[in-house]
């Protein structure tokens, strides 16, 4: 039986303008309603995933950075899992490797951000995992910015800490994404679904592939493994 809900936020509630599904929210509230835990997980910062918890009306519960935070509740304390000066040092390499090109890179909330980097999509993502070959990180393409992570750390090993924390087992969550950094917490789901427009090694990692894209296909998951609107 399902009792929570691991959802990516850019290209799975959203669409590729990065709106939100209006629709998606809806639904998520209803699960909420039922006692369902609601768990958000993003490449974006952990103040943005706090704010976004209160709009969308969650318990609090995130994973931030593609795994390297998490946060249980509104009141938890903010847990680091990745080590970010491995991510600055390889970061340094790149800047200066294009830098001497004339490229300067467009960084994304450097100041709030605990345990990866992340800049535009502006630079090659072949070249970039180039330059940091030998630093002990991983390059994430998210399809909406590039990131450095500690290698190790990643969406499934935050699920893994967050399931333990909330004392629910990753068996009893449905997991929903869309992009490559999505894989591990999908593969460790009970269940794990893939929306309609997912790279194809998500499509390849989900028990179920969604018929539709973006939000629709979020509200399409939900409706399929949730008997409260089956009922309806």
């Amino acid at each position: 039986m399902l009792k929570a809900l691991l959802t990516d936020i850019d290209g799975t509630i959203t669409g590729p303008d990065r709106l939100i599904s209006t629709g998606a929210i809806e639904v998520m509230r209803v699960l909420k309603d039922h006692g369902i835990e609601l768990v958000l997980a993003s490449g974006n910062t952990a103040c943005f995933m706090d704010a976004l918890s209160r709009m969308i009306g969650t318990n609090g519960s995130f994973i931030a950075e593609n795994g390297g935070v998490y946060r249980i509740g509104y009141t938890g304390e903010l847990k680091i899992l990745g080590d970010q000066s491995a991510c600055k040092e390889a970061l340094s390499a790149v800047k200066t490797f294009f830098l001497q090109r004339g490229v300067e890179l467009d960084m994304y909330s450097a100041p709030y951000r605990y345990a990866d980097v992340a800049f535009a999509k502006t630079v090659p993502v072949a070249e970039v995992k180039d330059i940091v070959r030998g630093f002990p990180v991983d390059v994430l393409d998210t399809g909406f910015a590039i990131h450095l992570q500690q290698k190790g750390i990643n969406k499934g090993t935050a699920f893994q800490r967050v399931a333990e924390d909330i004392g629910i087992p990753p068996a009893e969550f449905l997991a929903i994404g869309d992009a490559i950094n999505d894989v591990e917490m999908i593969r460790m789901a009970g269940t794990g679904v893939a929306v309609a427009n997912a790279h194809a090694s998500m499509k390849s990692a989900a028990g179920w592939v969604c018929q539709k894209k973006y939000g629709e296909g979020f509200i399409e998951a939900i409706q399929k493994y949730f008997p409260y609107f089956r009922e309806r």
